[in-house]
């Protein structure tokens, strides 16, 4: 039942990560519009949970490497999964339309592995509408993610920045 709506839980279809790799061989960048995410504005609850396979890349090589055994084994772990808590929700006021800055501590699970972090997040509410945006740096030999020799460990940013941007509707 984690995505099950109530009173202050608000549940999102609409949400977008992207991520950029970053050397200066190449960058390699890629988004996923398939993110399920839900909100608990009375306990500060956020749980943003990823198909990894539907991360889309401009090169299908890279789309191929990216789902396949030697990379992020997709068939293994079709999800990465975060939960957390927002640390400083008396500051964000959700029934009132502004920005606030946010910190969001918890536990992100990708590849297998699940690493506690704390990230800054900024919450827009507009009416109805409250979006919830933040940016990482995520390091990839955290997450058994790493490249020790050949064309990836030169191609591949060891650490790689993922932007999220959520959309909830009350």
């Amino acid at each position: 039942m984690a995505f099950s709506p109530t009173e202050s839980k608000l549940i999102s279809e609409k949400g977008h990560i992207h991520f950029l790799s970053h050397t200066t061989l190449e960058d390699i960048k890629a988004d996923n519009y398939k993110i399920k995410s839900s909100l608990d504005m009375s306990s500060g609850a956020v749980i943003i949970s990823v198909p990894m396979q539907s991360y889309k890349f401009d090169n299908a090589t890279m789309q191929k490497h990216y789902n396949s055994p030697k990379f992020l084994d997709t068939k293994q772990f079709p999800k990465s999964k975060f939960k957390g808590t927002i640390t400083n929700l008396s500051d964000v006021n959700f029934s009132k339309d502004g920005t606030y800055n946010a910190t969001i501590e918890g536990n992100l699970t990708l590849h297998g592995i699940t690493k506690p972090v704390t990230e800054n997040a900024t919450f827009k509410v507009s009416g109805s509408k409250i979006t919830l945006d933040s940016k990482m740096k995520l390091t990839l030999a955290d997450y058994k993610i790493a490249f020790e020799n050949g064309k990836p460990s030169k191609n591949i940013a060891k650490t790689i920045d993922v932007t999220t941007k959520i959309e909830f509707t009350k």
